[in-house]
């Protein structure tokens, strides 16, 4: 057998948590003379099985990411052309997912409409399209599942599955406010987060810069301690300029006339 028709069987074989390795294949393979169309065929069926597999668990992280299915969000519907800068090269280059590897936060800040959250789903997308498990929250639902959490004594369980995912991304942060509980709770999920290996990040999107965060989350010392572990090693673009949306707005113009005044019955000549 060939070096990449043992590595397929291998890939597969962990793919499908199978204990079957290409060792033991040739060596079945050999044991019963299998011709060489016999092996290609075994290779197309463990190909097969592992796509199939692999797709599936991509449909299921969709499922569960809580990303726009109907509709995705992704950087290949994404107009990069409405974007200038010198740097613009960096935010092309997010699909290869380098920050998430290198477990470096990601923030997108600016004003309404100008692509942040589009971007954010893209990358949450693209780690799922790799195996990644992701999760999209809008702020005022994380701050409403910290409340939540609290009521019912649920703060461990809370934080335990808002920490699991390999990317996080909380949208518009900044459009509501977190009391003292759930900024330290918010502090806590950064904190977990920030200490643990492998491929994890969080991902930001707000219209509001870090330092204005203080407006909206009402215990300083926690804040200070969350920003800090957030953007210890982070890459934040920073959009300016006008909204995209409403560039499609069409005004039609019209006017009314006097309303029609239907002839009395009155006045028909006998």
């Amino acid at each position: 057998m060939s070096d990449t028709f043992q590595d397929a069987i291998d890939k597969c074989s962990r793919a499908l948590r199978m204990d079957f390795s290409s060792a033991e294949f040739a060596q079945l393979a050999a044991d019963n003379a299998y011709s060489m169309e016999s092996v290609s065929v075994v290779n197309e069926v463990f190909e097969y099985i592992c796509t199939k597999k692999e797709q599936a668990t991509i449909q299921m992280l969709m499922r569960t990411s809580r990303l726009p299915l109907k509709h995705a969000k992704t950087f290949e519907n994404f107009d990069f052309s409405v974007l200038k800068g010198k740097d613009i090269e960096r935010l092309k280059s997010l699909p290869s997912l380098a920050p998430i590897y290198a477990h470096r936060n990601l923030a997108f800040i600016g004003p309404a409409g100008t692509g942040k959250t589009h971007l954010a789903m893209a990358f949450g997308y693209e780690c799922c399209q790799h195996g990644m498990k992701t999760y999209f929250i809008k702020a005022s639902e994380l701050r409403d599942k910290f409340t939540n959490a609290r009521r019912l004594g649920k703060e461990a369980s809370t934080l335990t599955a808002l920490v699991r995912p390999s990317c996080l991304i909380i949208d518009e942060v900044g459009h509501c406010e977190f009391d003292k509980e759930n900024t330290r709770l918010f502090f806590d999920m950064v904190d977990r987060r920030y200490n643990k290996e492998g491929a994890f990040n969080l991902v930001f999107t707000s219209n509001k810069t870090p330092s204005q965060w203080k407006e909206n989350f009402k215990e300083p010392d926690s804040l200070l301690c969350l920003l800090d572990r957030i953007f210890d090693d982070a890459l934040v673009f920073n959009i300016r300029g006008e909204s995209f949306r409403g560039k499609r707005l069409e005004n039609i113009a019209l006017q009314a006339g006097s309303p029609y005044t239907p002839m009395s019955t009155g006045s028909a000549v006998s």
